[in-house]
Protein backbone atom coordinates (compact mmCIF):
# COMPACT_ATOMS: atom_id res chain seq x y z
CA UNK A 1 0.00 0.00 0.00
CA UNK A 2 1.66 3.65 -0.96
CA UNK A 3 1.82 6.06 1.31
CA UNK A 4 -1.07 8.29 -0.18
CA UNK A 5 -3.41 5.37 0.32
CA UNK A 6 -2.60 4.93 3.88
CA UNK A 7 -3.03 8.80 4.35
CA UNK A 8 -6.47 8.36 2.88
CA UNK A 9 -7.41 5.08 4.89
CA UNK A 10 -6.76 6.77 8.18
CA UNK A 11 -8.93 9.66 6.92
CA UNK A 12 -11.89 7.66 5.96
CA UNK A 13 -11.18 5.78 10.04
CA UNK A 14 -12.85 2.17 10.38
CA UNK A 15 -15.71 2.76 8.03
CA UNK A 16 -15.55 0.40 4.62
CA UNK A 17 -14.27 2.33 1.53
CA UNK A 18 -17.38 3.13 -0.51
CA UNK A 19 -16.63 2.02 -4.07
CA UNK A 20 -17.13 4.76 -6.89
CA UNK A 21 -20.12 4.37 -9.33
CA UNK A 22 -21.42 6.56 -12.06
CA UNK A 23 -23.64 9.04 -10.53
CA UNK A 24 -20.57 9.33 -8.01
CA UNK A 25 -17.98 10.61 -10.71
CA UNK A 26 -20.56 12.31 -12.34
CA UNK A 27 -20.80 14.42 -9.19
CA UNK A 28 -17.03 15.26 -9.31
CA UNK A 29 -17.45 17.24 -12.41
CA UNK A 30 -20.22 19.47 -10.50
CA UNK A 31 -17.50 21.15 -8.12
CA UNK A 32 -14.06 20.85 -9.10
CA UNK A 33 -12.39 23.54 -7.03
CA UNK A 34 -13.80 21.80 -3.84
CA UNK A 35 -10.95 20.14 -1.61
CA UNK A 36 -13.56 18.73 1.07
CA UNK A 37 -15.26 17.16 -1.77
CA UNK A 38 -12.00 15.75 -3.44
CA UNK A 39 -10.88 14.77 -0.05
CA UNK A 40 -13.94 12.36 1.14
CA UNK A 41 -14.36 10.84 -2.37
CA UNK A 42 -10.66 9.75 -2.92
CA UNK A 43 -10.52 8.49 0.73
CA UNK A 44 -13.72 6.83 0.26
CA UNK A 45 -15.72 7.93 2.94
CA UNK A 46 -19.54 7.84 3.66
CA UNK A 47 -20.32 11.98 3.20
CA UNK A 48 -23.60 11.31 3.83
CA UNK A 49 -22.86 9.10 7.39
CA UNK A 50 -20.61 12.04 7.94
CA UNK A 51 -22.77 15.14 7.16
CA UNK A 52 -25.81 13.27 9.45
CA UNK A 53 -22.88 12.58 12.45
CA UNK A 54 -21.61 16.42 11.72
CA UNK A 55 -25.31 17.84 12.11
CA UNK A 56 -26.02 18.59 8.92
CA UNK A 57 -28.32 15.59 7.05
CA UNK A 58 -29.18 15.89 3.81
CA UNK A 59 -31.32 13.03 1.69
CA UNK A 60 -29.79 13.73 -1.45
CA UNK A 61 -30.36 10.89 -3.75
CA UNK A 62 -33.10 9.51 -5.84
CA UNK A 63 -36.18 9.00 -4.01
CA UNK A 64 -37.78 5.37 -3.98
CA UNK A 65 -40.48 6.82 -6.37
CA UNK A 66 -38.00 7.65 -8.97
CA UNK A 67 -36.13 4.88 -9.14
CA UNK A 68 -39.18 2.88 -9.60
CA UNK A 69 -40.30 5.16 -12.22
CA UNK A 70 -36.87 4.96 -13.96
CA UNK A 71 -36.78 0.98 -13.39
CA UNK A 72 -40.11 0.59 -14.66
CA UNK A 73 -39.53 2.84 -17.95
CA UNK A 74 -36.27 1.23 -19.27
CA UNK A 75 -37.99 -2.23 -18.74
CA UNK A 76 -40.82 -0.82 -20.88
CA UNK A 77 -38.36 0.53 -23.39
CA UNK A 78 -36.33 -3.18 -23.56
CA UNK A 79 -39.80 -5.03 -23.29
CA UNK A 80 -40.80 -7.57 -26.22
CA UNK A 81 -37.01 -7.86 -27.79
CA UNK A 82 -36.57 -3.92 -27.20
CA UNK A 83 -39.23 -3.12 -30.03
CA UNK A 84 -39.43 0.16 -28.76
CA UNK A 85 -35.69 0.70 -28.09
CA UNK A 86 -35.16 -0.46 -31.41
CA UNK A 87 -37.49 2.04 -33.37
CA UNK A 88 -35.99 5.15 -31.05
CA UNK A 89 -32.47 4.08 -32.29
CA UNK A 90 -33.22 3.85 -35.27
CA UNK A 91 -34.42 7.34 -35.89
CA UNK A 92 -31.91 8.87 -33.80
CA UNK A 93 -29.03 6.93 -35.00
CA UNK A 94 -30.32 6.32 -38.88
CA UNK A 95 -29.76 2.63 -38.65
CA UNK A 96 -31.46 0.24 -40.30
CA UNK A 97 -33.20 -2.93 -39.49
CA UNK A 98 -30.29 -5.20 -41.09
CA UNK A 99 -28.10 -3.33 -38.85
CA UNK A 100 -28.91 -4.58 -35.92
CA UNK A 101 -28.37 -7.38 -33.84
CA UNK A 102 -28.32 -7.32 -29.96
CA UNK A 103 -26.13 -9.14 -27.17
CA UNK A 104 -27.03 -9.22 -23.40
CA UNK A 105 -23.43 -8.56 -21.34
CA UNK A 106 -25.49 -8.90 -17.92
CA UNK A 107 -24.40 -11.90 -17.03
CA UNK A 108 -21.73 -14.93 -17.73
CA UNK A 109 -22.94 -18.17 -17.42
CA UNK A 110 -24.81 -16.77 -14.08
CA UNK A 111 -22.02 -14.92 -12.71
CA UNK A 112 -22.52 -11.59 -12.17
CA UNK A 113 -18.80 -10.91 -10.69
CA UNK A 114 -17.96 -7.00 -11.64
CA UNK A 115 -14.58 -8.45 -12.81
CA UNK A 116 -16.01 -11.37 -14.81
CA UNK A 117 -18.72 -9.49 -16.74
CA UNK A 118 -16.09 -6.51 -17.53
CA UNK A 119 -13.75 -9.18 -18.68
CA UNK A 120 -16.72 -10.51 -20.71
CA UNK A 121 -17.68 -7.12 -21.99
CA UNK A 122 -13.94 -6.07 -23.09
CA UNK A 123 -13.39 -8.87 -25.11
CA UNK A 124 -16.71 -8.21 -27.09
CA UNK A 125 -16.50 -4.95 -27.60
CA UNK A 126 -13.06 -5.06 -28.55
CA UNK A 127 -13.71 -7.88 -31.17
CA UNK A 128 -16.77 -5.27 -32.74
CA UNK A 129 -14.84 -2.75 -32.89
CA UNK A 130 -11.90 -4.34 -34.82
CA UNK A 131 -14.82 -5.91 -37.08
CA UNK A 132 -14.02 -9.34 -35.75
CA UNK A 133 -17.46 -10.03 -34.84
CA UNK A 134 -21.12 -8.33 -35.69
CA UNK A 135 -23.13 -6.50 -32.84
CA UNK A 136 -25.13 -3.28 -32.39
CA UNK A 137 -26.84 -3.35 -29.23
CA UNK A 138 -24.89 -3.81 -26.18
CA UNK A 139 -27.42 -4.66 -22.99
CA UNK A 140 -25.54 -3.21 -19.77
CA UNK A 141 -21.72 -3.68 -20.22
CA UNK A 142 -19.72 -3.52 -17.72
CA UNK A 143 -17.19 -1.14 -17.96
CA UNK A 144 -14.06 0.19 -15.42
CA UNK A 145 -12.02 2.66 -14.93
CA UNK A 146 -9.20 3.55 -12.19
CA UNK A 147 -9.97 6.38 -10.20
CA UNK A 148 -7.40 7.21 -7.75
CA UNK A 149 -5.47 3.95 -7.93
CA UNK A 150 -8.97 2.12 -7.21
CA UNK A 151 -11.07 0.10 -9.24
CA UNK A 152 -14.47 1.40 -10.21
CA UNK A 153 -16.73 -0.58 -12.19
CA UNK A 154 -19.58 0.89 -13.97
CA UNK A 155 -22.72 -0.13 -15.63
CA UNK A 156 -24.51 1.85 -18.55
CA UNK A 157 -28.11 1.10 -19.65
CA UNK A 158 -27.31 0.55 -22.85
CA UNK A 159 -24.17 0.74 -25.65
CA UNK A 160 -25.58 1.09 -29.14
CA UNK A 161 -22.57 0.19 -31.88
CA UNK A 162 -23.23 2.08 -35.35
CA UNK A 163 -22.02 0.28 -38.77
CA UNK A 164 -19.96 3.48 -39.65
CA UNK A 165 -17.54 2.79 -36.94
CA UNK A 166 -18.65 4.52 -33.62
CA UNK A 167 -20.15 3.29 -30.25
CA UNK A 168 -22.88 5.47 -29.02
CA UNK A 169 -23.31 5.47 -24.96
CA UNK A 170 -27.13 5.22 -24.52
CA UNK A 171 -28.87 6.35 -21.25
CA UNK A 172 -32.65 5.70 -20.75
CA UNK A 173 -34.36 8.06 -18.52
CA UNK A 174 -37.48 9.13 -17.08
CA UNK A 175 -38.14 12.92 -17.17
CA UNK A 176 -39.99 13.69 -19.89
CA UNK A 177 -38.61 15.26 -23.21
CA UNK A 178 -41.33 18.52 -24.01
CA UNK A 179 -41.09 19.67 -27.64
CA UNK A 180 -37.32 18.47 -28.17
CA UNK A 181 -36.68 20.04 -24.90
CA UNK A 182 -35.87 18.60 -21.16
CA UNK A 183 -35.29 19.86 -17.47
CA UNK A 184 -31.61 21.39 -17.76
CA UNK A 185 -30.36 20.35 -14.78
CA UNK A 186 -31.81 16.71 -15.43
CA UNK A 187 -30.31 16.64 -18.80
CA UNK A 188 -26.92 17.91 -17.59
CA UNK A 189 -26.65 15.33 -14.60
CA UNK A 190 -27.52 12.51 -17.16
CA UNK A 191 -24.98 13.67 -19.81
CA UNK A 192 -22.28 14.20 -16.64
CA UNK A 193 -22.97 10.43 -15.95
CA UNK A 194 -22.70 9.16 -19.31
CA UNK A 195 -19.40 11.16 -20.05
CA UNK A 196 -18.20 8.84 -17.43
CA UNK A 197 -19.12 5.86 -19.50
CA UNK A 198 -17.64 7.06 -22.56
CA UNK A 199 -14.15 7.92 -20.70
CA UNK A 200 -14.67 4.43 -19.40
CA UNK A 201 -15.31 2.85 -22.73
CA UNK A 202 -12.38 4.88 -24.33
CA UNK A 203 -9.98 3.58 -21.51
CA UNK A 204 -11.11 -0.14 -22.23
CA UNK A 205 -10.74 0.38 -26.22
CA UNK A 206 -7.16 2.17 -25.45
CA UNK A 207 -5.67 -1.09 -23.50
CA UNK A 208 -5.97 -2.71 -27.14
CA UNK A 209 -5.08 0.22 -29.35
CA UNK A 210 -8.35 1.45 -30.33
CA UNK A 211 -8.48 5.22 -30.45
CA UNK A 212 -10.66 7.53 -28.87
CA UNK A 213 -12.45 8.17 -31.77
CA UNK A 214 -14.09 4.87 -31.44
CA UNK A 215 -16.57 6.20 -29.10
CA UNK A 216 -18.97 8.94 -30.14
CA UNK A 217 -19.11 12.41 -27.91
CA UNK A 218 -22.80 12.02 -28.39
CA UNK A 219 -24.81 10.36 -26.42
CA UNK A 220 -28.36 9.20 -26.67
CA UNK A 221 -30.76 10.15 -24.43
CA UNK A 222 -34.08 7.80 -24.35
CA UNK A 223 -36.82 9.78 -22.47
CA UNK A 224 -40.87 9.93 -22.07
CA UNK A 225 -42.11 11.77 -25.41
CA UNK A 226 -43.84 15.35 -24.21
CA UNK A 227 -46.60 13.58 -22.04
CA UNK A 228 -47.05 10.40 -22.80
CA UNK A 229 -44.85 7.17 -21.64
CA UNK A 230 -43.94 6.59 -25.50
CA UNK A 231 -40.24 6.85 -25.80
CA UNK A 232 -38.25 8.98 -27.98
CA UNK A 233 -34.32 10.18 -28.46
CA UNK A 234 -32.35 13.01 -28.72
CA UNK A 235 -28.66 13.26 -29.20
CA UNK A 236 -26.61 15.25 -26.74
CA UNK A 237 -23.21 16.84 -27.04
CA UNK A 238 -20.77 15.69 -24.06
CA UNK A 239 -17.73 16.67 -24.64
CA UNK A 240 -17.77 19.48 -22.48
CA UNK A 241 -18.90 17.08 -19.29
CA UNK A 242 -15.68 14.54 -20.64
CA UNK A 243 -13.07 17.08 -20.74
CA UNK A 244 -14.03 18.23 -17.06
CA UNK A 245 -14.80 14.83 -15.86
CA UNK A 246 -11.29 13.78 -17.33
CA UNK A 247 -9.60 16.74 -15.58
CA UNK A 248 -11.37 15.96 -12.39
CA UNK A 249 -9.88 12.03 -12.23
CA UNK A 250 -6.32 13.35 -13.30
CA UNK A 251 -6.59 15.24 -10.26
CA UNK A 252 -7.77 12.67 -7.99
CA UNK A 253 -4.88 10.82 -9.41
CA UNK A 254 -2.47 13.50 -7.97
CA UNK A 255 -4.41 13.47 -4.59
CA UNK A 256 -1.02 12.77 -3.12
CA UNK A 257 -0.46 16.45 -3.17
CA UNK A 258 -3.87 18.33 -1.63
CA UNK A 259 -3.11 15.49 1.25
CA UNK A 260 0.20 16.46 1.79
CA UNK A 261 -1.05 20.18 3.25
CA UNK A 262 -3.68 18.45 5.53
CA UNK A 263 -3.10 18.89 9.46
CA UNK A 264 -0.90 16.47 11.07
CA UNK A 265 -3.46 13.46 12.69
CA UNK A 266 -6.88 14.49 10.67
CA UNK A 267 -9.77 12.15 10.04
CA UNK A 268 -13.52 11.72 9.52
CA UNK A 269 -13.67 8.70 11.80
CA UNK A 270 -17.15 8.66 12.71
CA UNK A 271 -15.86 6.75 15.71
CA UNK A 272 -14.18 8.30 18.99
CA UNK A 273 -11.52 5.57 19.23
CA UNK A 274 -13.01 3.84 21.92
CA UNK A 275 -16.74 2.13 22.08
CA UNK A 276 -18.69 5.70 21.75
CA UNK A 277 -19.33 7.93 19.22
CA UNK A 278 -17.56 10.88 17.70
CA UNK A 279 -18.29 14.27 19.18
CA UNK A 280 -20.55 16.31 16.93
CA UNK A 281 -18.28 19.78 17.86
CA UNK A 282 -15.30 17.55 16.93
CA UNK A 283 -16.09 16.20 13.35
CA UNK A 284 -17.12 19.61 12.11
CA UNK A 285 -13.64 20.77 13.58
CA UNK A 286 -12.25 18.26 11.40
CA UNK A 287 -14.39 18.85 8.28
CA UNK A 288 -13.56 22.41 8.60
CA UNK A 289 -10.08 22.14 8.27
CA UNK A 290 -10.46 21.29 4.68
CA UNK A 291 -11.02 23.41 2.21
CA UNK A 292 -14.25 23.82 0.58
CA UNK A 293 -16.00 25.36 -2.09
CA UNK A 294 -19.74 25.79 -1.40
CA UNK A 295 -22.30 26.86 -5.01
CA UNK A 296 -26.03 26.87 -4.28
CA UNK A 297 -25.87 23.57 -6.78
CA UNK A 298 -24.19 21.77 -4.71
CA UNK A 299 -27.53 21.17 -2.96
CA UNK A 300 -28.88 19.08 -5.67
CA UNK A 301 -25.79 16.97 -6.04
CA UNK A 302 -23.65 16.71 -2.84
CA UNK A 303 -24.33 15.14 0.59
CA UNK A 304 -22.22 17.81 2.33
CA UNK A 305 -23.91 20.80 0.84
CA UNK A 306 -25.78 21.84 4.17
CA UNK A 307 -22.47 21.80 5.70
CA UNK A 308 -20.62 23.80 3.51
CA UNK A 309 -23.48 26.10 2.93
CA UNK A 310 -23.19 26.73 6.90
CA UNK A 311 -19.13 27.56 6.92
CA UNK A 312 -19.89 29.98 4.07
CA UNK A 313 -22.77 31.35 5.46
CA UNK A 314 -20.46 31.79 9.01
CA UNK A 315 -17.55 33.53 7.52
CA UNK A 316 -19.82 36.02 4.88
CA UNK A 317 -18.85 34.14 2.07
CA UNK A 318 -20.44 35.70 -1.78
CA UNK A 319 -20.22 32.02 -2.64
CA UNK A 320 -23.95 31.45 -0.60
CA UNK A 321 -25.14 33.58 -3.25
CA UNK A 322 -24.25 31.91 -6.53
CA UNK A 323 -21.10 31.88 -9.09
CA UNK A 324 -23.48 34.60 -11.51
CA UNK A 325 -22.81 36.82 -8.00
CA UNK A 326 -20.07 36.24 -7.09
CA UNK A 327 -18.06 36.59 -11.09
CA UNK A 328 -19.21 40.34 -10.79
CA UNK A 329 -18.32 40.57 -7.36
CA UNK A 330 -14.90 40.14 -8.91
CA UNK A 331 -12.35 40.65 -5.91
CA UNK A 332 -14.93 40.87 -3.71
CA UNK A 333 -15.02 38.07 -1.16
CA UNK A 334 -16.97 38.46 1.59
CA UNK A 335 -20.93 39.69 1.57
CA UNK A 336 -19.47 42.29 4.60
CA UNK A 337 -16.80 43.80 2.16
CA UNK A 338 -19.56 44.38 -0.33
CA UNK A 339 -21.35 45.78 1.82
CA UNK A 340 -18.70 48.20 3.12
CA UNK A 341 -18.14 49.32 -0.06
CA UNK A 342 -21.50 50.03 -0.95
CA UNK A 343 -22.06 52.31 1.88
CA UNK A 344 -18.73 53.89 1.46
CA UNK A 345 -17.31 52.60 4.74
CA UNK A 346 -14.46 50.77 2.73
CA UNK A 347 -11.68 52.33 0.60
CA UNK A 348 -11.90 49.88 -2.83
CA UNK A 349 -8.11 48.78 -4.23
CA UNK A 350 -7.90 50.09 -7.67
CA UNK A 351 -8.87 46.41 -8.70
CA UNK A 352 -12.25 46.66 -6.51
CA UNK A 353 -12.89 50.59 -7.75
CA UNK A 354 -15.25 49.83 -10.62
CA UNK A 355 -17.74 47.21 -8.45
CA UNK A 356 -17.52 49.60 -5.69
CA UNK A 357 -19.09 52.37 -7.60
CA UNK A 358 -21.56 50.02 -9.24
CA UNK A 359 -22.09 48.89 -5.62
CA UNK A 360 -22.66 52.62 -4.31
CA UNK A 361 -25.20 52.85 -7.11
CA UNK A 362 -27.07 50.63 -6.31
CA UNK A 363 -27.28 51.68 -2.66
CA UNK A 364 -28.13 54.81 -3.15
CA UNK A 365 -31.76 53.59 -5.53
CA UNK A 366 -31.97 51.09 -2.69
CA UNK A 367 -32.38 54.01 -0.31
CA UNK A 368 -34.16 56.71 -2.43
CA UNK A 369 -36.76 53.95 -3.10
CA UNK A 370 -36.90 52.72 0.05
CA UNK A 371 -38.33 56.73 0.94
CA UNK A 372 -39.92 57.46 -2.26
CA UNK A 373 -43.77 56.59 -2.22
CA UNK A 374 -45.41 54.05 -4.14
CA UNK A 375 -47.12 55.18 -7.15
CA UNK A 376 -50.98 56.01 -6.15
CA UNK A 377 -50.40 55.92 -2.92
CA UNK A 378 -52.86 58.20 -0.61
Amino acid sequence: MTAPDTRLDALRGSTARLPYNARSLAALENNPRCSLRAVLDASGSDKQAIAKAAGYETHYGQSVFAITRGNSFEAMVKDNGGTELLRVLRETLKLDPSEVAHADLNEVSGDPTPSVRYTRACHRLVAVARGEEQGTLFDHPMLMLTVGGHRAFLEPDLVAFRVRGKFHVVEIKSFPIIDRQANPDLVRSATTQAAAYIIALRAMLAEHGIGPTAVSDEVVLVAPKNFSNRPTGEKIDARKQVRNLTRQLQRLEKISDLVDKLPAGLTFDLSDGASGERAKEDLQKALSSVESDYRPSCLNHCEMAFFCRSKARACGSVDVLGPAVREQLGGIDTVTMALGLARGELTPTADQAEMAAALRHAARLRAELAVTPAAGAR
